[in-house]
Order: C-alpha cells, then sequence, then structure tokens
C-alpha cells in the first residue's frame, strides 16, 4: 500500500514537472504583448505595441511623421538609450520626437518615438527601428514600412535635401543680342542645418552661362537665391548644369539649365532708332532734306530737331559729310553743346549754294549723347545752274550791343543821369542785320557807283550815299573788289564777281591781244 502510494506521488510530481516546461516553452511563442509583467524573469521591459507600422503612402520630395508607441511590460521602471534607423534607399529618416528618452517609463506605461520619413524615389520603402533600453532584453526593434508614389515626370527622380525652384531653367528660344537673367531658389527641407559646400555651373565657355550668388548655409527651412545669366555666343542649342554639393545626407543637387539662340537675319538701320528708357532720342521734322530739282540760286531750308526721348539730350557735334558741294548749316539755331529738354526742339538751318551743276548727294551728321549717339539725314537735291560764292556778303565786324539797339555812352549825360529813351531803331527788331543783305549781286561795278540786283529788282548806288535795305539803313561805301555797307558797328562786305562784266567776257571770245591789253585797261568801268 505504502509503495502504491509512493508510485501515484511520483507520477505526480513528474505531470506538475512536465506541464510547468510546457508552459515555459509555449510562453516563449506567445506576443510579447500578452506576457506577464509578474513572471520569476519580471517581463522583456521595454516592447513595441505594434511590431510592424503603416507608414503609408508619400509623394516623392514630401516628409510623412510616422509614431511608433513602446510599452514597458517589465516589473520595474525602465530607461532608453540610443536609437539607430536604418531606412531603405528610396526614403531618408530620422528621430523628430523622442518622448521615451525623456524619462525613465514606469511599468504598463506607454511612450511615443516619432520619424521623419522622406519619399526620395518612387517604390515601397522600409525602416528598421532599433532602440537600447534597461529591461531584460536590452533591445528593442520596429519595423516601418510604406511606398513612395511618383507625380508626373518625377518616377525616375531621386529628390535631394535642397530643394530648387525651379527644378529646370529653360530660357527658350532667343533671337535678339540681349542678355537674360534667371533666378534659382535653394532651399533646406530637411531639419537639420545643411552647409553648401561647392555650387558652379557645369558648361562649355560658348555656351554663356554665368553665376552669381551668396548662398553658403542653409536652416532648416531657409531659402537664398541664385541668379544664372545667359549671354550665348554661338548660334545654336545651349545647355549646362546648375551644380549644387552639401553636406547634406545626399550630399548633391542640381539644375538643368538649357537654350536656343537662333538670331533673326538684320535689318539695315532706320533713321530715327526705337526709343530706349533713360535716354534722350533725337529725331528730326524731316528724314530726308530734299531742295528739288533745277536748282539756280541759293536755297534755304529748316527742320526741327526734336528730342523725343524721357531723359534730356545734348548735342555734342553738327558736321557735313561733303566740303565742295556749297552746302552748310548756320549757327543760329542747333550747335554743339545744345541741350534740348524732352519734347524740346531747336531749329537746323541747311544752306545750299551749288557749285556745280547736276545731283546733290550729302548727309549732315548730327552727333549727340542720346539713343544711338547720331543722327544722319540724307541730303540731296538738284543744281539747274552754279551759283558765285564770290558774290556773297561777308560779315566784317559785328557789336551785339549795336545790334539789339544799346545806348551808346556818349549819350549819358555829365550830370549821370539816364537820357530820355531812344527812337526805336531799324536794328532793334533784327537780331543779324546782315541777313537781310542775302540774295543782293553786283551786276555792273565802277569806282563810284554799281548796280545791285535783288528780290526787289535793280538800283543804282553811289559812294557815300545812304541807302535802306531790308528796313535797315545802311551807308555805302565802294571798295576796290565791292561794296561794304555800314550799319552803326556792323560792316558788311558785298563782293563783284567780275567774271559777270561785260568787258571780261568781251575779251575772253576775242582772239586779238591788242583788243585785251585795251579792255583790260578799263576794267574799272563795266557799262556805267
Amino acid at each position: 500500500m505504502r509503495s502504491h502510494f509512493f508510485y501515484v506521488f511520483i507520477v505526480f510530481i513528474v505531470f506538475t514537472l512536465s506541464g510547468s516546461v510546457a508552459m515555459a516553452q509555449r510562453s516563449g511563442f506567445d506576443d510579447p504583448g500578452t506576457r506577464s509583467a509578474s513572471g520569476s524573469g519580471g517581463g522583456d521591459g521595454i516592447v513595441p505595441v505594434a511590431t510592424s507600422v503603416d507608414g503609408g503612402t508619400i509623394p516623392i520630395g514630401a516628409t510623412a511623421q510616422v509614431v511608433v508607441l513602446f510599452r514597458n511590460e517589465g516589473a520595474k521602471p525602465a530607461e532608453t538609450g540610443v536609437i539607430n534607423l536604418y531606412p531603405s534607399s528610396n526614403v531618408s529618416s530620422s528621430v523628430s520626437l523622442n518622448q521615451c528618452s525623456a524619462e525613465p517609463l514606469p511599468t504598463g506605461a506607454e511612450c511615443a518615438v516619432a520619424l521623419s520619413v522622406k519619399g526620395l524615389q518612387a517604390g515601397p520603402w522600409r525602416v528598421e527601428m532599433l532602440m537600447r533600453h534597461s529591461g531584460r532584453t536590452r533591445l528593442v526593434t520596429a519595423t516601418l514600412s510604406g511606398s513612395v508614389e511618383s507625380t508626373g515626370e518625377s518616377s525616375d527622380k531621386l529628390t535631394s535635401d535642397i530643394e530648387t525652384i525651379p527644378d529646370e531653367v529653360d530660357f527658350g528660344s532667343l533671337n535678339a543680342s540681349q542678355t537674360l537673367v534667371e533666378p534659382i531658389i535653394l532651399r533646406n527641407i530637411t531639419s537639420t542645418p545643411i552647409d553648401l559646400t561647392e555650387v558652379y555651373i557645369d558648361a562649355s565657355e560658348q555656351a554663356g552661362y554665368t553665376l552669381k550668388t551668396e548662398c553658403d548655409k542653409l536652416e532648416p527651412g531657409q531659402a537664398c537665391m541664385a541668379t544664372v545669366t545667359w549671354s550665348p555666343k554661338l548660334k545654336g542649342p545651349s545647355t549646362g548644369v546648375f551644380v549644387i554639393k552639401h553636406d547634406g545626407p545626399t550630399a548633391l543637387a542640381s539644375v538643368v539649365l538649357k537654350g536656343e539662340y537662333a538670331p533673326d537675319t538684320v535689318d539695315e538701320a532706320q533713321v530715327f532708332p526705337e526709343a530706349v528708357p533713360g535716354k534722350g532720342l533725337l529725331v528730326s521734322s524731316q528724314t530726308e532734306v530734299d531742295f528739288g530739282g533745277s536748282v539756280e540760286s541759293a536755297s534755304t531750308i529748316t527742320v526741327s530737331l526734336v528730342n523725343a526721348g524721357d531723359s534730356p539730350l545734348m548735342i555734342e557735334d553738327i558736321k557735313i559729310a561733303g566740303q565742295d558741294n556749297g552746302l552748310n548749316f548756320k549757327g543760329d539755331g542747333c550747335g554743339a553743346a545744345t541741350v534740348l529738354e524732352p519734347i524740346e526742339a531747336c531749329p537746323l538751318t541747311l544752306s545750299w549754294s551749288p557749285t556745280r551743276v547736276g545731283t546733290l548727294l550729302d548727309d549732315v551728321q548730327i552727333v549727340h549723347n542720346g539713343a544711338r549717339g547720331i543722327l544722319v539725314l540724307p541730303v540731296r537735291g538738284t543744281a539747274g545752274q552754279v551759283v558765285s560764292q564770290d558774290q556773297k556778303a561777308i560779315v566784317l565786324t559785328s557789336d551785339p550791343a549795336t545790334i539789339l539797339g544799346a545806348l551808346d555812352i556818349s549819350e549819358t549825360g555829365t550830370s549821370g543821369q539816364r537820357p530820355d529813351p531812344p527812337k526805336p531803331s531799324y536794328a532793334s527788331t533784327v537780331m543779324n542785320p546782315a541777313s537781310v543783305l542775302d540774295g543782293l549781286k553786283i551786276t555792273s561795278f565802277a569806282p563810284t557807283r554799281a548796280i545791285v540786283n535783288g528780290p526787289g529788282g535793280s538800283r543804282i548806288m553811289f559812294d557815300g550815299e545812304d541807302v535802306l535795305l531790308g528796313g535797315i539803313p545802311w551807308s555805302v561805301d565802294i571798295q576796290k573788289n565791292g561794296i561794304e555797307f555800314i550799319h552803326n558797328n556792323q560792316r558788311v562786305l558785298l563782293l563783284f564777281d567780275r567774271s559777270l562784266s561785260s568787258v571780261n567776257r568781251v575779251s575772253g571770245q576775242s582772239s586779238n591781244s591788242g583788243s585785251s591789253s585795251s579792255s583790260s585797261s578799263s576794267t574799272q568801268d563795266t557799262g556805267l
């Protein structure tokens, strides 16, 4: 009876031990979250609430925040340590928040760790997370997974930590000789500062790209700007790469540069250029000065030079291309150092006394400091007869005070009092009295008298007499080669062209030397 009882007792102990071993082995395959913290080993310590976390879909270039929860299943508070992340190649990850490291985690309490996951390339992504702690297992792991979604043409594009706006610079087709400038924004889209180690443009010298930037370091979310200038040197397409090297995870960013230079055929220059902001623009009331045909006398045409720009303009010089065709301009209007304000004008007077029969082909060159810098006015005409240059009036002296009707000092009384105002003189209304003698010609000439032909007809003038010409009184003084007209202090000499004398014409046609000798002895008397 005793042996039977002992046998039953032994069997009970064996089954009890077997059940304990089975329970111990079975608990090793259970979910860590179902383990009891009151076991003999005190639990594993910190465990993930979910070993696999679905991070969802992340667009390329975007950053998602994924939260992983942990719970302390140990018998005493546990402290957390270093967190290591092992992301797949198409994402980058970093710890943005670690709540578990704030203080020891009590038994049964939970904490959170937030991870920033940025999509770099399309496809499935995965991040393995390892965290050290003071629990029994000393190490806890969690897995984050999801997919990176492509948008548009970015399926094969690798996104850098430096975002570039735009990601491609296309200057388009350029058909004018100009310089184009485009901005590129560089922005740090990570949560850590990034140093830009090198920024440059990789292109050939003939491509014409130049870079200007002061970007060197970008704080999280900070941006800076670089400007790319394109001045093409060769006809055709032009390409280049704007390269940004930095110390971020991807270490590199780039922007493609491209454009095409297709210049138009150059047209001939117009008389008046287009207006340029900030510059004066000199234009003329006529694009061509035409004296017409069959010109047989001295002719004059006046054109207006107008500043059509938005800034003052100064005329620096006026020149006539030809020198021996009888074309000249008067200096009492537009001239060197003349300053024209916007919409202001000045007169340019051109005179032509043909020196030969035929067509006049000449130009007036007006140099200024406005747009283009020079204005060229063509001058055309046809001469039917030569105008003698020897009959032009020559101004010998000119007293501006007299011309303007100034008072003579001798008329002032000895008492210093101003005399009564003088009677209006003819010269007070004429700025240049010599101009009234233009067009007069000496047709016959003698020592004491001469015949002068003008617009009003012919008249005989005697030496020493006073005549009225053009509303101005003149004193006549017949000289050896012409007539000197005197008005106050103004002296003008009108020359006589001896080739017009009848005696010279007769002597030139006669072959008798004796007759020539006789006629030459009477050259002072030409029929008067």
